[in-house]
């Protein structure tokens, strides 16, 4: 049976299939608990990092996932990356993901949605608007929750200016690359200075370091453009 013969507009002949991807145990529980209520949506399983999500939607084929921005090992943005380009027959058919998350910037929206996202919610919804979410990108929509519009809005209105990054980026030190590599896999200054025995103030030097030869500003650009050049590998 067919993704789109299992969902209907505005309501569900089956339960609709959801995977739940958070690196928060406790994030994870309750969100299936809450929609336990709903009766027509069934957690089908759980996922702590986006490594762990692609292997489990391969293996239950979800109707929506929903899923955090920030995990180790892979996040959000590299997981809507993988689950983009990762080749038929590998997943019966492509779930819709809903990006369920604490960061409201305009630059996040902006990046999950290009990277294939069909829905943007804070954790601090309602129980029913979470529910409704479900439901619309089940259906085939789409759907931002309103609280993050206005800074979706800007950043598309009023872009912040941004070097073009140069066609080679200059050489990485090996140390800039243990910390790239982290940053990659979705650890904190202060995880990647306890992992590498570095005080906190130099992995930010090093995190500056690297951000300034890739030609970029932040970290999720950062280790796109090292996924592109090469220089890293999913």
């Amino acid at each position: 049976m067919t993704r789109t013969s299992r969902i209907e507009a505005g309501g569900s002949t089956t339960p609709v299939r959801v995977v739940v991807v958070d690196d928060q145990t406790l994030v994870r529980q309750g969100i299936r608990s809450l929609l336990a209520i709903a009766g027509h949506v069934e957690v089908v399983g759980e996922a702590a990092n986006g490594e762990e999500a692609l292997r489990l939607i391969a293996e239950v084929d979800p109707d929506v996932v929903l899923l955090d921005l920030r995990m180790p090992r892979l996040d959000g943005i590299g997981t809507l990356q993988a689950l983009a380009t990762r080749p038929a027959p590998a997943t019966p058919s492509r779930p819709a993901v809903v990006v369920l998350t604490t960061f409201d910037d305009g630059e996040a929206v902006l990046s999950a949605l290009r990277a294939g996202a069909r829905g943007y919610l804070l954790k601090d919804v309602t129980l029913d608007t979470l529910v409704s979410a479900i439901d619309v990108v089940a259906a085939g929509g789409r759907l931002v929750q309103p609280a993050v519009t206005a800074a979706l809005l800007d950043t598309l209105t009023h872009p912040t200016a941004e070097p073009q990054p140069p066609l080679t980026p200059q050489p990485l030190t090996e140390r800039e690359l243990d910390v790239l590599r982290l940053l990659a896999a979705g650890y904190s200054n202060r995880e990647i200075a306890h992992g590498l025995h570095l005080a906190e103030g130099t992995v930010k030097n090093h995190v500056s370091n690297v951000l300034l030869k890739l030609g970029v500003r932040d970290r999720t650009r950062a280790v796109l453009r090292a996924l592109e050049t090469g220089l890293i590998s999913r």
